[in-house]
């Protein structure tokens, strides 16, 4: 009989190339993503929750790597906050009016700084305790206001088409670039994007895009391939965002918690660009 110990190194994921670890990485994390989206609203938002609060901390560890003192714990606690409020209020357990208790807790950002003695720069860290929130938390809770968007109740079509979009969006421009890629999307920021890469990624995306339209009801076709739209172009600029932030800080990854991919910053900087417009475009039109 084999151990268990023998079996746990033979599996063990860092074994595996940095395509290998990528790809396990994004299988397992895409599988708990869509199975809690899909059996209930209140798995995706525990889902969701987590991975908010994940990302959130890691840009305030990210932001004190390069001396600044954000306020980590309280201000991962208003996204948090933030985010539960826009999902309580869509489902319909609260009132939107309970958006207004956002100010007077935000505001408590001003008066934990005062009394903090030891911040030579207080307004630096009130700044990027407010810029975590405003990056991080509201594209999150945007996902919210999207995915009760279309009449009022929880579409997890929206959330999982838009992350399919996404997904594919990124994978057609990562194998797209390396076996095309010569000319430069934005070289400054990120050296090995590139123009082939982009359009490999805008092609798929448009596909899954046309295939969640004949398969998915919640939506149809033209909102399916403007939401696409919308993806392409924020995504990739939202993941220009980050590299461009990661740059400033002179670091390569956000994270080292998901193999293959960074941090949860790296994984999901294309949505924190796009759900914003995906929520607008929903309400609007």
């Amino acid at each position: 009989m084999r151990s268990p110990f023998r079996m746990r190194e033979r599996f063990n994921i860092n074994n595996y190339s940095n395509l290998g670890q990528r790809v396990i990485t994004a299988v397992i994390g895409a599988a708990i993503i869509i199975a809690g989206s899909v059996i209930s609203p209140w798995l995706y938002f525990m889902i969701f929750g987590l991975i908010l609060g994940f990302a959130q901390m890691e840009f305030y560890r990210l932001t004190g790597l390069d001396g600044m003192l954000p306020l980590k714990s309280f201000g991962t606690f208003l996204g948090v906050t933030i985010f539960t409020l826009s999902f309580l209020i869509g489902i319909g357990h609260l009132d939107d009016k309970y958006y207004f208790l956002i100010f007077p807790l935000a505001s408590l950002v001003f008066f934990i700084k005062l009394y903090r003695k030891s911040d030579k720069k207080p307004f630096t860290g009130v700044a990027f305790t407010f810029l975590g929130i405003f990056y991080v938390a509201v594209p999150f809770s945007m996902l919210n206001v999207a995915a009760f968007a279309v009449d009022g109740s929880f579409h997890y079509e929206v959330i999982v088409g838009s992350l399919f979009i996404l997904w594919a969006s990124d994978t057609g421009a990562y194998f797209a670039g390396t076996k095309f890629g010569k000319t430069k999307l934005f070289e400054r920021v990120s050296p090995k994007k590139s123009w082939e890469g982009f359009l490999g990624g805008a092609a798929l995306a448009f596909l899954v895009a046309y295939f969640l339209s004949k398969n998915f009801n919640s939506l149809p076709e033209w909102k399916w391939l403007c939401i696409a739209t919308i993806i392409i172009i924020a995504g990739t600029y939202g993941d220009l965002i980050e590299s461009l932030f990661k740059r400033s800080i002179e670091i390569k990854d956000s994270g080292r918690i998901l193999p293959g991919h960074g941090g949860f910053m790296d994984r999901f900087d294309g949505l924190l660009l796009s759900a914003p417009f995906i929520a607008a475009f929903l309400k609007i039109f």
